[in-house]
């Protein structure tokens, strides 16, 4: 006799990934995994008096998607402080929001926008000017960071930092002078992005129970976009165990709503090597356990081999010293059975690295160890055989999207029509996955990842590929699901809806399979399920949404703006009304017209909220 479930989702048109059933009608889930995969009539056979029923609607269902490259740790302890211009479509509206967050924000704190745009995004086509922050921030420190290769400080923030005339220049970065010789508020990546990261290290933290607040929110962000699974990969001033509490204790208190495996990114240059000595001796690779577990090294192994994406930039040699250094990191990382992701965006940097993994697997095999390199843009054919050939893999991430137009303006057209060569990594039969490195170089929306994916567009609506290197949907959706669990070491156990892998599935805003290509990127998700739990739900399956704190602090963007895409999807509501923030955290106190008000409850119904009065 069958079990009952303890969740049956019924009455939809699944895309299951799984070729033995591509397709059901529901599915049955016990103990947070897929029971049962089928037709409405056989998985209702599996209803008891307490499973939880959802009636889906006729609606399409995806498997939940999975990043292969997301700063999410870091990410998430700063969220809560941070203007996000994703997915804003004109500068005039980005400074506007601008305005409003400055006249909220209170000394000494600051006013950050930090990456996931371009300038290419926006009507006009530019970005602010440093007269304009300063008009509208004349006291507020204002940090604006452009992808990697720039950031603009307000003449508050110039006084934060200590910016003066006499500040030495910095070791591959600019700090941009006047003709005295005075800092103008323009950074530089010269082309690494050292500048920008110990500039915005600077600025105030959020106390440790307010960045709990701020990865959930986070969390529930990438829940809002069907995002149930990501690689951590690490990043700049992201140092462990230290920066890992918040997480560690979310995980250890069964409040993570993203299945998360991490790698460990180390933060010394020339001390790279004693980094990966004590942590092979005090961590465990798969430590952990389905929501938070150990995934090896990277994706910085040493300095020396770090190429930084800048392609405003002339591409960087690396050291001679590189691959000495490599080789010693990877040859304890080998030794210790575990896995690495290298960062690396140009062929010659991943030439060179392949040639210190070969020296290292005659000594210590590495095939079968799911290490892999990053990015790989300009990867080449024989760079793609070298890897198969060792077992490794390739994760790329859709940074073309947002740094096409300048890739282009330096090497040519003719060159970006492969970079990176998707289509030919998966034609030669290499592992392949894909994801986002949000939150600073691009969004960490997956939808404009999986659009570039599909249409080979930039965000700024530059048609960087030719069909032969765009991929179909059912391939995309693939790299986003089902291939990301190889480089986690976890394949069969999710990535799918089949029997027997873990409950996380997803039902869009619009049907992926059949919308039109430009509206791929303003999908969303109507409900998400981790492990047959909801983590996220609006419109049609509202009432499973969970509640969520109010954002931390009281004067959070979050409380104002949202997420991607949120704040404009709402201003079109509001353009002909002064809507006036009055500081009630309960989201259902609401006054307005009722679309607007149906609206701001599905982007921040569960965000800490505002009461809105019109």
């Amino acid at each position: 006799m069958r079990q009952t479930a303890d969740l049956i989702c019924h009455g939809g048109v699944i895309s299951t990934l799984d070729p033995a059933q591509p397709a059901a009608e529901g599915a049955a889930v016990r103990n947070g995994r897929f029971s049962l995969v089928g037709k409405t009539s056989e998985v209702m056979l599996l209803a008891g008096k307490d499973t939880r029923v959802i009636d889906l609607k006729g609606r399409r269902v995806l498997p939940g998607l999975i990043d292969n490259h997301l700063h999410i740790i870091r990410g998430g302890l700063n969220f809560n402080m941070e203007l996000r211009w994703d997915g804003v479509r004109s500068l005039d509206e980005a400074l506007g929001m601008l305005k409003r967050q400055v006249a909220i924000t209170p000394p000494p704190q600051w006013v950050r926008v930090v990456g996931g745009f371009t300038e290419h995004q926006f009507a006009e086509k530019r970005l602010p000017t440093i007269e304009e922050l300063n008009t509208i921030a004349p006291d507020t420190p204002v940090f604006i960071l452009h992808l990697y290769d720039r950031a603009l400080l307000n003449g508050a923030a110039l006084r934060a930092v200590g910016y003066i005339k006499s500040t030495p220049p910095p070791i591959g970065g600019e700090i941009v002078r006047d003709g005295a010789g005075n800092p103008t508020g323009l950074l530089l990546a010269k082309p690494n992005a050292a500048i920008l990261y110990a500039t915005l290290a600077k600025g105030p933290k959020l106390p440790f129970d307010y960045q709990l607040n701020s990865t959930r929110h986070f969390l529930r962000e990438l829940n809002r976009l069907g995002v149930t699974g990501a690689i951590d990969a690490g990043g700049g001033f992201q140092n462990y165990p230290e920066d890992y509490a918040v997480i560690q204790k979310l995980a250890d208190e069964g409040e993570l709503t993203i299945r998360l495996a991490y790698n460990l990114f180390t933060q010394k240059p020339k001390g790279e090597k004693e980094d990966f000595l004590n942590w092979t001796r005090s961590s465990k690779y798969k430590q952990g356990d389905e929501y938070f577990r150990h995934n090896g090294g990277g994706e910085m192994l040493v300095f020396s081999a770090a190429d930084f994406e800048d392609f405003r930039q002339p591409r960087p040699d690396m050291p001679p010293e590189m691959e000495t250094e490599l080789e010693g990191v990877v040859r304890i990382l080998a030794e210790n059975r575990w896995p690495w992701r290298l960062h690396a965006t140009y062929d010659e940097t991943i030439r060179r690295a392949l040639d210190v993994f070969e020296k290292v697997h005659r000594d210590v095999p590495v095939n079968g160890l799911h290490w892999f390199i990053d990015h790989a843009e300009t990867i080449s054919d024989r760079s793609i055989d070298r890897i198969i050939q060792l077992g490794g893999g390739i994760a790329i991430q859709h940074r073309m999207a947002y740094q096409g137009e300048y890739f282009v303006e330096r090497y040519g057209a003719v060159a970006a029509e492969s970079t990176p060569p998707i289509a030919k990594i998966i034609e030669r039969g290499g592992k392949i996955s894909a994801g986002t490195d949000a939150t600073r170089v691009a969004s960490y929306n997956p939808w404009v990842a999986l659009a570039w994916l599909v249409t080979g567009k930039t965000v700024g609506g530059l048609n960087l590929y030719p069909r032969r290197n765009c991929l179909d949907r059912e391939t995309a959706l693939r790299l986003w699901t089902e291939h990301v669990t190889w480089f986690s070491n976890e394949q069969g156990n999710k990535g799918r809806i089949a029997v027997g892998q873990l409950a996380d599935l997803i039902v869009p805003s619009r049907d992926f399979f059949a919308c039109p290509e430009d509206e791929i990127s303003g999908i969303t998700s109507d409900l998400t399920l981790v492990g047959g739990r909801p983590v996220f739900a609006a419109n049609d399956f509202r009432q499973y949404d969970p509640p969520l704190p109010a954002a931390m602090p009281d004067w959070s963007p979050v409380r104002i703006f949202g997420g991607y895409g949120a704040w404009g999807a709402t201003t079109k509501q509001f353009s002909a009304h002064a809507a006036k923030p009055l500081g009630c955290t309960n989201h259902r106190h609401r006054v307005g017209t009722s679309n607007a008000r149906a609206d701001l409850e599905h982007l921040w119904g569960a965000s800490g909220c505002l009461c809105w009065a019109i």
